[in-house]
Parts: C-alpha cells; structure tokens; sequence
C-alpha cells in the first residue's frame, strides 16, 4: 500500500494551475474533506510502451507508468487503485499484470479484457493471481451498438468467468443498459456500469434508461462507477448539470457506488476521426482533485463519502 499518514487532508486555493507531468493532473479543489485511509480510485489506466498495442486500435497513448500512477495517487491522498484494461491492448493483459505485480496486493487489483470464447480456465486463474478480481465489456469500442449483439457479450462474459467470482464490468451508453437490464439481474457475478452507467447530465434524471440503472441499484443487482464527469457532462470544472444525476445515483444505494478519476484521461487533442490511430494521443487536462471535491459536495455526509471512496470498493473488487 503506498505509504501515507492517516486521512490527510486535501486543499487546494481556487484557481491553482496544474503543473507538468501526469502525476500532477489535479488542479483546483474548490471543497475542503478529508479523504479517509485505504481511499480506491477504481478506475485508472497504465500504457507500458514496453508491451505492443493491439493493430486494430482505435487510438494510441502517450504513456502512462507505474511510477506516474503511483505519483498521481500520492498527490490526491488515495493509496489503492483499481487498473482497467484499456482497449489500446485488446485481450493481451501483459501490460496490466505487469502493472499489477509491480504494485503488489496491498495496492492494486486488476479488471482484465478476455475473450470468452478463447480464455482458458489456466488463463483466467493466472489472471486471479495476479489480482485481477473482474473482467470489461467494453461495447463502444467493440462497435457492439445492436441491443441483441451487447445482450450477448455480456451473457457469454459472465457465464465465462462466474465460476472464477470475478465481477463483470461493462462500458456502454445508457440505452444499451435497459437492454441489459435483464441479463445484468440475473447475473450470478457482480455487474459494474462505468462512467454514471452511460448517463448524459444535460438530460437529466428523466432520460430513457435511467430508471433502469436506478431499478438495478435498488435491488443491488448492479454498481455504478461515479467516474469521468468529463464524459458525462459539458459544463466543467464544477459539473452542475450533473449534481441531479449523481443524488439520484445515491438515492437509489448509495452501498453499491464507487468513485474513479479515469486516469490518465484519454482522448485529448482533436477528435480522433482526425488522426490516424498510430498518432500519439494527448491525454485531457482534468481538474482531479475537483473530481473528489465533486463527491464531497454530493453526497454531504462522511459515512457516505467513507463508503463510495473505501468500504465499498473493498467489497466489489476484494481488497
């Protein structure tokens, strides 16, 4: 676990800009709250330049290291992460178990990308040991946008890893989500919906398919990452638009939220329609350190912020 002193606080004057460097992403805290011992950030990234990308990505990342990683969470107070297999690698987890085994248990745990199809049982325990405790469907990048086709991957995802109690965690828009709405409450296996579960702020709590992610919180059959208010929202740095789906989140269970920075934030510069896929990709400038005020501001109480920053992602992910 990195080491730190228990609960510091974390303060920032309004307006301080962000220096150079990937650890130092955080800007402006506009909020004072302390961030308890043991605070997960359950939603990061590590590009190894080491390891090769997949041929068929859609973008390439600058990188983005352990030692970055490592850096970024000293200076926002957390000392667990969860690393996400960005799609970058496709279902090679080389990188990712790297990352994982440089960081140790005490530190990290992994959410892997698999091929339900081709994973071995082998596969899949060498990928437990390394502390890999869930798997992602990312359905954006798979082009999977056909409600039957996205009910499928994830039916074939949890069937492939139920018997290894490895959570399934899908990326996806909020319409798709009503589609699974079904399959995601049957699942014998924790279900974890990135990014406010695909919500957009500017339409509010009343949008298609919110209800839902909210029925599926209520009766506990999913998780809801409070991640990336970048790609929910247009308003930053303070999100307004956003508050009402965030309390809405909390309402219905506020025992099965999480909190992530998406880390290091990628998809900066221009669109990548403009690029070729090999071109370096910046990463975004995103106020982190605002990011967890956000959370303080929304959920107002210490018990609550307690549970979506620590006790709750020990739980999904078994720290």
């Amino acid at each position: 676990m990195i080491d730190r002193q228990d609960e510091r606080v974390f303060a920032h004057d309004d307006g301080a800009g962000a220096t150079a460097g990937l650890a130092d992403r955080a800007t402006a805290a506009r909020s004072v709250r302390r961030i308890p011992d043991g605070a997960v950030d359950c939603h990061v990234h590590v590009f190894d330049p080491r390891r090769p990308f997949a041929a068929e990505r859609t973008y390439t990342p600058g990188p983005a290291t352990v030692a970055d990683l490592t850096a970024f969470l000293r200076g926002l107070s957390l000392t667990r992460a969860v690393l996400v297999q960005p799609s970058v690698y496709g279902d090679d987890n080389r990188a990712l178990v790297d990352a994982l085994q440089a960081l140790g248990p005490a530190t990290a745990r992994g959410v892997a990308v698999i091929d339900p199809d081709r994973v071995t049982d082998d596969g899949l325990r060498e990928l437990a040991r390394a502390g890999v405790t869930g798997v992602r469907v990312n359905l954006h990048t798979r082009g999977e946008d056909r409600e039957k086709a996205a009910v499928d991957a994830v039916a074939r995802t949890v069937r492939r890893v139920a018997p290894f109690d490895m959570a399934v965690q899908i990326y996806t828009e909020l319409a798709l989500v009503a589609a699974l709405e079904e399959t995601i409450a049957a699942s014998p296996v924790p279900v974890v919906l990135d990014h406010f579960a695909g919500a957009q702020a500017e339409a509010g709590p009343a949008q298609p398919g919110f209800s839902a992610v909210l029925r599926l919180l209520d009766a506990g059959r999913a998780w809801v990452k409070l991640s990336a208010a970048y790609r929910a929202a247009r308003d930053a740095p303070d999100y307004p638009s956003l508050a009402a789906i965030a309390h809405a989140l909390i309402a219905a269970n506020p025992d099965h939220l999480v909190w992530a920075s998406d880390w290091p934030h990628t998809g900066g510069g221009a669109g990548r329609a403009a690029r070729s896929p090999t071109d370096i990709e910046p990463f975004r400038t995103i106020d982190d350190a605002g990011a967890l005020a956000l959370l303080a501001s929304w959920t107002h109480d210490d018990a609550v912020h307690r549970r979506i920053l620590v006790d709750n992602p020990v739980r999904l992910f078994r720290f």
